[in-house]
């Protein structure tokens, strides 16, 4: 059985989960490889990664490189003298990174794959209205997400699970399959499956503005999906328009009403304690959201000290 010294890469903190998982299992991580510093925020403090943060509370040790494929950082890395690397939510790797360990390089992915390969996984598989989920290990080649599988682990998604529920659901059954993962690897009885393209697989693009922006002509359901699959980070957004005056708002909670009416959609319908949204199929009935330069309250807050009148939409 081969003693395994290990390198971990990632960033956020889904990768945390894991890393953490990795040391209290008792497995030798000899270094810890993470995103350069970068400013953020209004102040533009210099923040560190999840990672970082995690290595240094644990005294690992650390490596930043701007450029992965920068000589001094290859000869730093290749003087850890890991035998296995594992990567979770970090970035494409060269080849000359992944193929340096005598074992191999291996990606957890938060989806089972070959569907949802790429940048947002969690939160296009409730986008997309899934009814399960799941992670997969696999060893790392030169195109993203395509490499031979591993092992994969399913779960269910509930009806009203947000992707920051999913997201901490996927850490837990993530640490699990990663160690099972390391378990194979370390008695040297790995079994992998090749994956196969087909035109049906689904792609989990890379969030941005335009595909976080909620279109009103669309289903309840679909509304209501994309709404739980971008809470609480990035938060689906619309405009408001009431008495000239427009609000870019993002929502973060919703749920469906199934009702005919003849209101127009995009109608905003508002009382005291409720604000409804007319769609085709019945309303979508709003229960948290933000306003821009505010915090994110709950609606029956915001109808507590704001008003809306009888011609205000959404688009």
């Amino acid at each position: 059985m081969e003693k395994l010294r290990i390198v971990f890469m990632g960033t956020p903190e889904f990768a945390v989960g894991i890393l953490d998982t990795i040391i209290k299992n008792n497995y030798e991580v000899v270094g810890v490889i993470t995103a350069a510093d970068k400013p953020a925020g209004r102040g533009q403090k210099i923040k560190y990664s999840a990672v970082k943060e995690y290595a240094l509370t644990h005294n690992l040790t650390l490596l930043q490189p701007a450029n992965l494929k920068d000589e001094t950082f290859l000869s730093e890395l290749k003087s850890l003298n890991a035998n296995l690397q594992i990567v979770v939510a970090f970035r494409m790797l060269p080849k000359v990174v992944w193929e340096m360990p005598s074992l191999g390089t291996f990606n957890l992915h938060a989806s089972l794959l070959p569907n949802y390969r790429g940048a947002a996984p969690i939160n296009w598989a409730i986008i997309n209205g899934e009814t399960k989920t799941g992670v997969t290990t696999f060893f790392i080649d030169d195109k993203i997400d395509t490499g031979a599988m591993i092992l994969s682990s399913e779960i269910p998604i509930a009806a009203n699970e947000n992707a920051g529920q999913l997201h901490d659901q996927l850490i837990d059954l993530g640490s699990k399959t990663v160690i099972a993962t390391l378990e194979m690897i370390e008695k040297g009885n790995v079994t992998t499956i090749i994956q196969k393209d087909d035109a049906d697989i689904k792609t989990a693009y890379k969030l941005n503005k335009e595909n976080c922006k909620i279109d009103w002509t669309k289903s309840a359901s679909e509304i209501n999906n994309l709404i739980r699959g971008l809470s609480p980070y990035p938060a689906a957004w619309c405009f408001f328009g009431d008495k000239n005056e427009e609000w870019n708002v993002k929502i973060y909670e919703a749920k469906i009403i199934s009702e005919h009416h003849n209101y127009t959609i995009g109608s905003l319908i508002c009382n005291k304690k409720e604000m409804r949204i007319a769609v085709k199929n019945g309303f979508i009935q709003v229960l948290s959201l933000q306003f821009p330069g505010k915090k994110r309250i709950s609606t029956v807050e915001l109808l507590n000290g704001m008003s809306f009148s009888e011609n205000a939409k959404v688009y």
